[in-house]
């Protein structure tokens, strides 16, 4: 519009200046003319004519030359316009993909993201979100080609696909490969936070204890995680490789692992507890003594508690009068008692035993509590007693069968 404006004007404009040149030279007795000789051809006019005759061949060739730039444009026009229209579909068939995601329209959703991805600004957006809708319908081998698609046509683009390609195969319960692209992207970028929090929790699914163990100190250092979560995750890494080395039933193992786990977590009841039963089922519990009294000292533990009640002192009645020493902080304790009368019968302290074991009955009656005393009443010869207290706990014991029968019915 502009150009043509401009174009009509300057033709006025033309016009207008031959218009008072032409009367300017009709005062004149001779208004001019104008004589052009090639070799023996010659041509002679007015110089009114030769100026309307050289504004006219300037306008033919600038409109000629106009005209030939059109051409020369065109096929580039017609190739952009017809890109940007596909561009305009793309986008719009992005919009419509990601909205039937969203409302798990899956199968929908993909065709139209790959249909237009080639033609649009941001591919690496088409593929992947066709590969979330595809694993959503349950089609991995297309997911896996779009992932491919992907990186072929984004390739500098690896942590975002590597990243999604993760996140893929960990809701998809495929925890081996997610380990396999999570472990090629921490060697790309080894603070990553994504990367990172994904990476332990495959190792978590896994039970790759000693990964999660090697990748704590990474995730502490990086403030990937909360501290009290890095704290859970600890405990969970130690406990983890402490029962691998029980079941693989190496003592060694197990101890060497106990020396390098650090005291915060050593204190952990349920990292203590695991260790400390260990040891006490392969006879070992004198040598664990002293720790688990510390640690229970430390942390007031029920298992604990039960594991030190049924190691096997050297001293018994030494550790008869550790368990004393607590009473005076834990009197309404039931196990306490229980473990007291257990430990005044191995003395053959009988009064002790009984009181011990009668209180926890009426605090808390439990089935050990009632079998003590019946042995109790057995070793002292009372044995109508004794068959009262078995009868009683042998009614405790099934009617916590039938609790637990109902509760899971």
């Amino acid at each position: 519009m502009k150009n043509g404006l401009f174009f009509f004007s300057s033709l006025l404009f033309a016009l207008a200046a031959v218009f008072f040149v032409n009367k300017w030279l009709g005062a004149f007795e001779n208004p001019g003319y104008v004589l052009i000789g090639i070799g023996s051809w010659s041509m002679e006019t007015s110089l009114i004519a030769f100026l309307i005759g050289l504004i006219a061949t300037f306008y033919v060739l600038y409109l000629f030359f106009r005209f030939l730039g059109w051409l020369i444009r065109l096929p580039w026009q017609v190739k952009n316009r017809s890109r940007n229209i596909k561009f305009n579909r793309s986008q719009d068939a992005l919009i419509a993909g990601l909205v039937g995601s969203a409302e798990g329209n899956w199968e929908q959703a993909e065709k139209v993201l790959i249909k237009h991805a080639s033609h649009s600004g941001a591919p690496l957006i088409h593929y992947l979100t066709a590969a979330k809708a595809a694993q959503s319908r349950g089609a991995y081998d297309k997911r896996d080609e779009y992932l491919k698609k992907a990186a072929a046509h984004a390739p500098g683009s690896d942590v975002a696909i590597g990243l999604t390609q993760a996140e893929l195969h960990f809701s998809a319960n495929q925890f081996e490969q997610a380990l396999e692209t999570l472990t090629k992207l921490h060697s790309i970028d080894a603070t990553h936070a994504s990367v990172l929090k994904l990476l332990h929790q495959t190792y978590q699914h896994l039970g790759d204890w000693q990964g999660l163990r090697k990748l704590l100190p990474t995730l502490n250092k990086n403030k990937v995680l909360m501290e009290t979560e890095i704290k859970k995750l600890e405990i969970e890494a130690f406990g983890g490789l402490l029962k691998q080395a029980i079941k693989q039933g190496s003592t060694n193992e197990m101890r060497l692992l106990w020396t390098e786990i650090p005291p915060h977590i050593k204190k952990n009841p349920d990292v203590a507890a695991v260790y400390f039963a260990a040891m006490i089922n392969v006879s070992l519990g004198a040598e664990i003594e002293n720790e688990l009294i510390e640690t229970l000292t430390i942390n007031w533990d029920e298992t604990l508690l039960l594991l030190f009640g049924s190691l096997r002192s050297k001293d018994v009645f030494k550790q008869l009068e550790i368990a004393e020493a607590w009473l005076p902080y834990h009197k309404d304790d039931g196990v306490l008692l229980t473990i007291l009368g257990k430990l005044s019968l191995v003395c053959q302290d009988y009064v002790k035993a009984e009181d011990y074991l009668a209180k926890s009955i009426a605090h808390d009656p439990n089935v050990q509590a009632y079998l003590l005393l019946g042995d109790l009443f057995s070793v002292q010869g009372e044995e109508h007693k004794a068959n009262k207290c078995y009868k009683q706990g042998l009614e405790l014991a099934s009617s916590g069968v039938v609790s637990q029968i109902d509760a899971a019915i």
